[in-house]
């Protein structure tokens, strides 16, 4: 491609799709730095709190479907322009409301305003870029989005000091709907090329797949848990187990959305890097999950460590998306690849508002002392995420460790035997083979 083109694009088409991935980041993680404010204004519980911060999640996850669907069909420009407009009306509504169900409805209806926010993104670089840069760009979508994270915490902080959190969704409101405008206006369409894959672009053939489903709930619980616990469940562990005063939590929520945005490049470049030399994408979301899970048990454990250690993990988890959409772009064709992103967002998102809704209403069974929850609130709720983690991990590796075994049981087989115990050459070769069969998963 020549240099001209490419920057074109990248004004064009790059640069829009991530300014609406950074909205939708934003919008994700606010309620972590207005939790008080909204505790305090509307008289919120902590289940409560905790389900009109997830309703966005859940609304988001039941969305992909159907938006994975009008992608493929429509092409990403128009469906991100017009969902934009509702989320712009939801976060409008949002800045006005006082009551807790307005508060609710709002929240949704910026849920599935924002619900094409990385999808879109993602078809769009299938659609306008080279395949063997899709993975790269991803990251870089991905970090640039993640700055929406960074702007929740110490820059948002500053704002609402100044002009309090209603008037700040006012701004936001404003802001998407130019983006909406901004999307429609400059992106150019793209007509949609049907490769010459075999696999059915339906979505049943990414719901029928088995590599989809040994994938996706090891990225799912990991994805999932690190949105709910950055977006929400961060704040009050620094503040009831730490002991952190307000400046010192946003602070670190500051640190973390920088490891954040950090992480996403770093997992574009690590994939964009191992696959030039032919090692598989699969490995790294392996890596990632065991990293997840020992963060996450140094800090219910109480290891000795500084915080921003684990939640630095827990901040860079949260991009390992970079990670399972490079595994989707490789996997499907593009005229296929709206369906298998949204297939998976769904149950990226699905799982972040299980766990942080679950992860309140948790904590809400323990009584608060001096305005705080005990620590064994914290171990039981964050526990029963890690146990759900380790399941899906053993899921995920199940086809590598029955392909090790079945070539560990080979090994006597192909010793020397004394004359005795000599076998007939053919049947020797038919119990070798019987021996090596593995699970139809593994790829040699």
């Amino acid at each position: 491609m020549q240099i001209s083109i490419v920057w074109r694009r990248i004004a064009r088409v790059f640069l829009p799709f991530a300014a609406g991935y950074y909205l939708s980041y934003l919008f994700r993680t606010i309620n972590a730095l207005i939790a008080d404010h909204l505790s305090s204004d509307a008289g919120l519980g902590t289940a409560d709190l905790g389900l009109l911060t997830s309703v966005y999640f859940l609304v988001f996850s039941a969305a992909q479907i159907p938006i994975g669907i009008l992608l493929d069909r429509f092409g990403p420009r128009r469906v991100q322009s017009a969902l934009f407009l509702i989320a712009a009306a939801g976060a409008g509504l949002f800045a006005v409301s006082t009551g807790f169900l307005s508060l609710l409805i709002a929240r949704a209806m910026i849920g599935f305003g924002m619900a094409a926010a990385l999808t879109a993104g993602l078809k769009s670089i299938i659609l306008w870029f080279p395949r063997e840069r899709v993975a790269l760009l991803n990251g870089y979508m991905v970090m640039l989005g993640s700055l929406g994270a960074v702007t929740a915490t110490a820059p948002a902080e500053h704002l609402l000091a100044w002009m309090g959190w209603r008037q700040l969704f006012e701004i936001l409101a404003a802001a998407t709907a130019a983006t909406a405008m901004f999307i429609y206006f400059l992106v150019p369409e793209r007509g949609i090329v049907l490769s010459k894959s075999t696999m059915p672009a339906t979505l049943s053939s990414v719901f029928g797949d088995r590599h989809f489903w040994r994938m996706a709930p090891l990225s799912a619980t990991c994805v999932g848990s690190a949105w709910s616990l950055q977006g929400l469940w961060a704040s009050p562990w620094l503040m009831d187990i730490e002991g952190f005063d307000r400046a010192s939590f946003v602070g670190q929520l500051f640190m973390m959305s920088i490891v954040l945005s950090s992480g996403a490049w770093l997992f574009g470049m690590t994939v964009h890097y191992i696959k030039r030399r032919g090692v598989r994408v699969e490995a790294i979301l392996a890596v990632v999950a065991l990293l997840f899970i020992a963060a996450e048990l140094a800090l219910i454990l109480r290891v000795p460590l500084p915080s921003i250690l684990p939640w630095s993990v827990v901040a860079i988890v949260g991009t390992a998306t970079v990670v399972s959409f490079a595994v989707i772009a490789d996997r499907y064709p593009p005229e296929l690849a709206g369906r298998a992103n949204g297939a998976l967002n769904v149950l990226h998102f699905g799982w972040a508002f299980l766990a942080q809704y679950a992860t309140g209403a948790i904590l809400e069974q323990w009584p608060t002392e001096d305005g705080h929850r005990s620590l064994v609130a914290y171990q039981v709720a964050f526990g029963l995420n890690v146990a759900l983690q380790i399941a899906a991990l053993i899921w995920f590796a199940l086809p590598w460790l029955q392909s090790f075994t079945s070539r560990m049981g080979s090994i006597p087989s192909t010793m020397p035997v004394s004359a005795s115990e000599a076998v007939e050459p053919g049947i020797f070769c038919e119990q070798a083979v019987v021996l090596m069969s593995c699970d139809d998963d593994v790829e040699w």
